[in-house]
């Protein structure tokens, strides 16, 4: 099977779940693993991340026995990249084009009309569950909410639909206050207001608590705080327990990684777990193995095959110590309490990512797709049993925990390598000569052509519409299988608000000003300075800002002698970039301060860098190292060409059709339908909020009726 290799979209069919295939019994199963915020920088067994690698000994082992592809593009934020994995489609196509916020539209969400990996796979008979983060849609403006993932198509969903952790809660659960505990647990006796000793409270179901009291360290060394944390619990310093707990603790505020709440997606029921229920409460990364654990051992009796997506959370923002019992490199004795230290905060990363790990590997045992041998090591042999393994970053790394020689400064959040380049790990029976690499260009969006391809689906069929994707299987079973994209391709940008909202002004650094962060809460968590509504920095001149170009304005109004020096820069609002097999072009847009005019002026740059993926010391495109700079050579100049050609050319491909809320590339009767169902019995964000004000109504239907007819081509 082919898969398109048309950029065009073309009609979408119907049935967005095709009757299942006859010979469904004799398909591989599938365990897709997602990595948040993980670059190629991290991964020691890809050439990269020197000393300071974090300790990966499960994933290593999946890629002793399977294939690295080392060349692999993602989108710049996790949202965009976890959607191409996905749909197999850039974002231009969906309008995903950064994470999705509490404010993005339906617009700029995966749409019902959408034919996701887990709809593509029902049609060959496979049962798929999602466990972690979602990210994809909802639950705001969103007719489904937390029923998003049923909605797209996995029968059984339990994590987070919204995705991003909360903020650290540094009450530790109203223990004290505000800002008192950096990483939201009572640390141990040696620290500020630490403890040796302690009552630890539970929630129950019925309102209540119960107690059990915690003294000293663990066999692996967390103290009471974080043994109590890791249970689902508060500790009261130095106390005992009370039949009634104190009246202070706060059971219902979240706590970044261990206090989360949880969604349930199963049978068509959704269910919304409180911040009191235990299932919520915990160390994330485990409570996500745990229930992909559960779901997949009730698959044992089952004929058909399934897909089992587990998406962590980890390593994302806000950084918090995972219990010491994951980490069996020792690092836990390397974290300091000073949590905003750039060394630590590095650290703390690699402590996740190592316990992300440890997680994996006892879901690989615990399942029976890999063993341990006497020793610890894992022990995985693709060609004895029936699973394929999928290994991916959904971007580059998070700025402060990339590792050296990859540029802090142009990482997750941007076009350049440091942000976009992930680690990916192929590994099953088809794979011939495992352990090897790939250097060839891989695009996010082809994973989604490979699950096609195990599930021997003719993508061109169950996807009308036309995917992104290109062939990987080539290169798993046929060592020689010469390089199939010509270009790689990525972008980002700004997701659509209401009327033209955009995100609120985040610095970062005093220096750098982003609309990613999708509120203050998420700005501030990623050491940021808000200066948006309800902007409460000494730093801010002017709160409440709408874009980051005011700061600039702020600055300059309230010192204009001083302004040049400082100047914020703007992170650029729509940022693209293309490569061939030695040459990246980026292309980016941001709004900025005009003096002469005072308000917000477009600037557009191109650079062409010559990059290449060499280990452990890769040439990247930093800033020095821009060929149009200088005048370029007639062999540059032909690639600057080749590569602005196919930027223009992935651009153009996707073609606006007003009214076609549904995408099937034709304006008709059914979007009148459909636009009546949903305006009558929901009338918010939708797909036919086709003004983008916010309402499905009466002004988007004029729409609809203007433009019947095929969408142009």
């Amino acid at each position: 099977m082919t898969l398109a290799a048309t950029l065009a979209i073309a009609a979408c069919g119907a049935d967005p779940k095709p009757e299942p295939a006859a010979d469904a019994d004799k398909l591989p199963n599938i365990l897709f693993i997602v990595m948040d915020d993980v670059g190629v920088d991290q991964m020691a067994s890809f050439g990269f991340g020197g000393h300071e690698a974090p300790t990966m000994p499960s994933i290593d082992s999946i890629a002793a026995a399977g294939v690295r592809f080392r060349n692999t593009w993602s989108m710049p934020e996790c949202s965009p990249g976890r959607s191409a994995l996905m749909t197999g489609r850039y974002p231009l196509r969906n309008n995903v084009f950064q994470a999705i916020g509490p404010k993005d539209l339906a617009n700029s969400q995966i749409d019902p009309y959408e034919m996701t990996v887990a709809k593509v796979l029902a049609g060959a008979g496979y049962e798929s569950a999602m466990f972690g983060k979602f990210h994809l849609a909802g639950p705001e403006n969103n007719e489904a909410g937390n029923g998003t993932p049923t909605q797209l198509g996995w029968d059984h969903f339990y994590g987070w639909t919204g995705g991003l952790p909360g903020s650290i809660d540094t009450t530790a659960g109203g223990v004290k206050p505000l800002g008192t505990y950096s990483y939201g647990f009572v640390p141990g006796g040696d620290e500020p207001n630490g403890a040796d000793a302690g009552a630890c409270y539970r929630p129950e179901a019925a309102g209540g608590a119960s107690c059990i009291e915690i003294a000293g360290k663990n066999p692996a060394g967390d103290p009471p705080g974080l043994q109590c944390l890791s249970l689902g619990g508060i500790l009261v310093p130095a106390a005992a327990c009370e039949v009634t707990p104190p009246p202070a603790l706060i059971f219902d505020r979240e706590n970044a990684h261990y206090v989360s709440p949880l969604v349930v997606n199963r049978s068509g029921a959704v269910e919304e777990a409180e911040l009191r229920d235990l299932r919520g409460r915990g160390f994330r990364s485990t409570i996500e193995v745990n229930a992909a654990i559960d779901w997949i051992k009730s698959r044992a009796d089952s004929s058909k095959p399934w897909m089992t997506t587990l998406s962590f959370s980890s390593p994302h923002t806000p950084l918090q110590p995972p219990p010491a019992h994951l980490l069996p490199s020792g690092i836990a004795a390397e974290l300091t309490s000073d949590c905003a230290d750039p060394i630590n905060q590095r650290r703390l990363a690699d402590a996740m990512i190592e316990a992300l790990d440890a997680e994996l590997g006892r879901l690989l045992v615990e399942t029976g797709i890999a063993a341990k041998a006497e020793d610890g090591s894992l022990v995985y042999e693709p060609r004895e049993n029936d699973t394929v393994v999928v290994i991916v970053g959904d971007n580059g790394s998070f700025g402060p925990t990339v590792k050296l020689p990859f540029d802090p400064l142009r990482a997750k959040g941007s076009a350049y390598q440091s942000g976009v380049w992930v680690p990916l790990i192929v590994a099953g029976p088809m794979v011939e000569q495992p352990g090897r690499d790939v250097e060839h260009m891989v695009n996010a969006t082809d994973v989604f052509g490979l699950f096609a391809d195990v599930a021997k689906v003719d993508i061109e069929q169950a996807v009308p519409r036309g995917v992104d994707a290109r062939e990987m299987m080539p290169y798993l079973v046929d060592p020689n299988q010469a390089s199939i994209r010509a270009f790689n391709f990525v972008q980002g940008g700004l997701n659509l608000q209401a009327n033209g909202g955009v995100n609120g002004p985040c610095v970062f650094n005093g220096n750098s000003c982003s609309h990613t962060p999708t509120g203050k809460s998420v700005c501030e968590d990623n050491g940021g300075v808000w200066w948006g509504l309800g902007a409460d920095h000494a730093d801010v001149l002017t709160p409440g800002l709408e874009h980051c170009w005011e700061v600039n304005r702020a600055i300059y109004e309230s010192d204009e002698a001083g302004y040049e020096a400082k100047h914020i820069e703007m992170a650029p609002t729509v940022y693209q970039a293309v490569r061939d097999e030695a040459y990246k072009l980026v292309r980016n847009w941001a709004l900025d301060f005009d003096v002469s005019t005072g308000i917000g002026q477009g600037v557009q740059t191109e650079e062409l860098y010559r990059i290449d993926q060499a280990a452990p010391v890769p040439a990247l495109d930093r800033a020095h190292t821009n060929l149009l700079d200088r005048k370029l050579l007639p062999e540059e100049q032909r690639r600057y060409e080749a590569l602005v050609a196919e930027l223009e050319s992935v651009l153009a491909s996707q073609v606006a059709c007003p009214g076609d809320g549904n995408g099937d590339g034709v304006v008709d009767s059914v979007d009148v339908d459909e636009h009546h169902r949903i305006s009558t019995g929901w009338g918010e964000s939708s797909p036919y909020d086709l003004n983008h004000d916010g309402r499905t109504d009466e002004a988007d239907l004029a729409i609809i009726r203007e433009n019947m007819g095929p969408c142009p081509r």
